[in-house]
């Protein structure tokens, strides 16, 4: 028996929790407040995807007549995919790898239209191995079964999404409401089922929904209506990314039939507030930014005086409850980068609450989730990863900030090489300058793999505009550095920006076909702007040529349906732009031209094509920055004195060794200095949480010898730095 159940509605990721619910845990057992937490996604997708459940699903009745061919061979095939079912999620679970070998003959899996895809296959099998050639085909084998389901048993069905439609831009209640009305869905009766386990089980007083996206919105309310019905005297409650967004001018009455809260913003002191609350008079009780009804009138309370928590007091997300070992890894598309939102287990964190920057058009910086910034220690976020470490035995961790800050991510680096930590993580940031050579190379030492980061549209014209504080040439530059690091790079891209004329789109996809043919980029995404309601773009869209069309708002508000003064149909690039990004990402079809992508006339690109290439040439750095912070990263050198002579004089010179992981490097420097070296090496290594900074190096160096800025860029020197044995921060 627990306090509160906290549940995620089908659906969001099938590879790991997403990680809202785990975060309150985290915070309500710092307040003893006890909770039990389910993901209601991956046990219906565990239940659909098994023997049983594809059984039930080919006893659905259907009109064989009528279906598509592709269904007709599904159907037919039947008795495969019953026999080959559980294994195969069994491997997906990482718990039978020896059916890769299985997988992989071509002959295992029952092939459907999906495997239509596989052109790509050897290019796949030489970047991703067998056991990641294995998850692919076994995607394939999943969205095959999904397409039947879609078609035959449940249109609304998908892996990551239900009912998606009826979330999206929903100004009325009217549509989710009669569906609500209508009989329950063949998906349904899998959540339900699930749910009143659950419920027995727990046994709570107050049941809490994330929803973080439209396509979790139908299945929360399908089962706080089953929750009202069978069990009236629980409480429920909706928070989460949709409501944060989308529900901030909610008037009718209906959805309150279903959830007795709505609250917004951060969740841990409205939800400890409910907590302490639930059986006080609403007249009399404190709420923070809360949502219910009161005096038959859908209300806002936030009488509540109490400040929300600093991000330093909230705990260390708690994954208990959740079946961690029951996920199931996917790989989609043939991709490594691409990979990583759908293949292992990440512990999810955030380096900091907010966007450091905060600043761009198209995104809504007028809500607290983006406006209130607010960073955490290095120290106490690398105890958090310890401490899941401990609890989830998994080492992998994605960062879902807004966008990372650079300092910080340092910090973190530096915290981990000094905790002598094995991890993987990775992380969204901002492409911007501050991520040299040197400072990408030390995220790599610490277990980096990743980054992912808003190029939008790759035109300096629009990137002012949207106030991105970025410009191409810089992009490249460094997705250079992250890529020479060894760190993989995804972009999101977006084309119909307002104003967006048609040639800079197709400049725009030139300047990506670049940045892929010369390799510093790996995957990316396109996605057509839209305007939403708490955006620069969407609060004033008079300054940027935009008129909105405007609707009544009872139910949800966001996305803004709109007009541009260009009249520019952009949807219609949608197709040329995504096939040209998929071919690509694999690496090929570079020299294709530009308008082959596309079925309609499009302008010559105005960019020149070596823009990118061009970007990329630059001299050598010699600057003196004083301020520059300085790591030693080898503090473990081999010295070996000796006398070079020439022309009857001869000086005492050391040749310093340094075994690196992957190779060696030696360097000669006369005997003095070679001694200052190694004693500055050990009392300024990632052991020393105090960083040295160049000048003071300068100071240091001074005392007893000459010309530090002649030593410093000297070729032995600019031999270290090459190798990451000095970086400079």
């Amino acid at each position: 028996m627990k306090d509160l159940l906290l549940i995620t509605p089908p659906f969001t990721q099938l590879n790991t929790p997403y990680p809202a619910t785990a975060y309150i845990k985290g915070f309500l057992n710092t307040k003893n407040i006890s909770s039990y937490q389910i993901d209601l996604g991956i046990e219906v997708i565990l239940e659909l995807f098994s023997k049983d459940g594809i059984q039930k699903i080919f006893e659905t009745e259907i009109d064989l007549q009528s279906i598509s061919e592709n269904s007709q061979r599904i159907f037919a095939l039947r008795e495969e995919y019953l026999k080959t079912i559980d294994q195969v999620i069994s491997f997906l679970q990482g718990k039978n790898p020896t059916l890769a070998r299985q997988v992989c003959s071509m002959n295992f899996l029952p092939e459907a239209s999906r495997f239509n895809q596989l052109d790509d296959m050897e290019y796949a099998f030489g970047n991703m191995g067998l056991q990641d050639k294995a998850k692919h085909l076994a995607t394939l084998y999943l969205e095959d079964l999904s397409d039947y389901i879609v078609e035959n048993v449940d249109s609304d069905f998908g892996f990551s999404r239900y009912a998606e439609r009826l979330g999206k831009s929903a100004n009325s209640f009217d549509e989710l409401y009669l569906k609500l009305s209508d009989n329950q869905t063949f998906i349904d009766d899998f959540t339900l089922k699930i749910l009143q386990e659950k419920i027995e089980l727990v046994q709570p007083k107050l049941i809490c929904f994330s929803i973080p996206f439209p396509g979790n919105l139908y299945s929360s309310f399908r089962c706080a209506k089953f929750i009202k019905e069978n069990y009236p005297h629980i409480k429920t409650a909706m928070g989460g990314g949709f409501p944060n967004t989308e529900l901030r001018e909610i008037k009718d009455q209906r959805v309150f039939e279903f959830f007795d809260f709505i609250t917004l913003d951060d969740g841990e002191l409205p939800i400890e507030l409910l907590h302490e609350n639930i059986n006080i008079e609403v007249e009399i009780a404190e709420f923070k930014r809360t949502f219910l009804i009161e005096n038959q009138e859908v209300t806002y309370k936030n009488n509540s005086k109490r400040h929300d928590y600093k991000q330093a007091d909230i705990g260390t997300p708690d994954y208990n409850d959740l079946q961690l070992d029951k996920y199931i890894s996917v790989i989609e598309i043939a991709n490594p980068m691409h990979s990583l939102w759908s293949d292992g287990r990440w512990n999810k964190l955030t380096m900091a609450h907010g966007c450091y920057w905060g600043k761009c058009t198209f995104c809504d910086i007028s809500l607290d989730y983006i406006k209130i910034y607010e960073p955490i220690s290095a120290k106490i976020l690398v105890d958090r990863m310890e401490e899941l470490i401990a609890t989830t035995g998994e080492t992998g961790f994605h960062f879902v900030d807004e966008a990372a800050p650079p300092a910080l991510m340092r910090e973190v680096a530096l915290e981990i090489l000094r905790r002598n930590l094995v991890v993987t993580w990775w992380t969204n940031v901002r492409f911007e300058k501050s991520f040299t050579r040197d400072l990408c190379f030390l995220l790599k030492l610490s277990g980096c793999v990743a980054v992912s980061g808003g190029l939008e549209v790759a035109s300096d014209r629009l990137l002012k505009l949207i106030d991105k504080g970025i410009s191409v040439e810089q992009v490249a530059k460094v997705t250079r550095n992250f890529t020479e690091a060894g760190i993989m790079v995804h972009a999101y891209l977006m084309y119909g920006y307002p104003t967006q004329t048609i040639q800079e789109t197709i400049d725009s996809l030139e300047m990506v076909r670049q940045l892929f043919e010369m390799g510093i980029l790996q995957s990316g995404f396109w996605h057509q702007f839209a305007m939403t309601a708490h955006s620069p773009v969407g609060l004033n869209p008079e300054e940027f040529g935009v008129t909105p069309i405007k609707q009544e708002i009872l139910f949800a508000n966001n996305d803004i349906d709109f007009t541009d003064k260009t009249g520019i149909d952009h949807s219609k690039f949608s197709f040329g732009l995504k096939k040209s990004l998929f071919n690509y990402m694999h690496g090929i079809n570079f020299e294709i031209p530009l308008n082959d992508w596309f079925d309609f006339k499009i302008p010559k690109t105005t960019i020149h094509p070596d823009y990118i290439h061009d970007c990329l040439l630059e001299e050598d750095d010699f600057k003196f920055k004083g301020n520059s912070k300085i790591v030693f990263l080898d503090k473990n050198v081999i010295a070996e004195n000796y006398i070079k002579t020439k022309k009857q004089n001869s000086w005492a010179y050391t040749q310093l060794t340094f075994h690196l992981k992957t190779n060696i490097v030696k360097i000669d420097l006369e005997q003095e200095k070679a001694e200052w070296l190694i004693k500055t090496l050990k009392e300024n290594s990632t052991d020393n949480a105090k960083k040295i900074t160049l000048q003071q190096l300068k100071i240091q160096f001074e005392e007893n010898l000459e010309d530090f800025e002649l030593f410093w860029f000297s070729k032995p020197m600019q031999q270290l730095k090459d190798n990451g044995v000095v970086l400079s921060l």
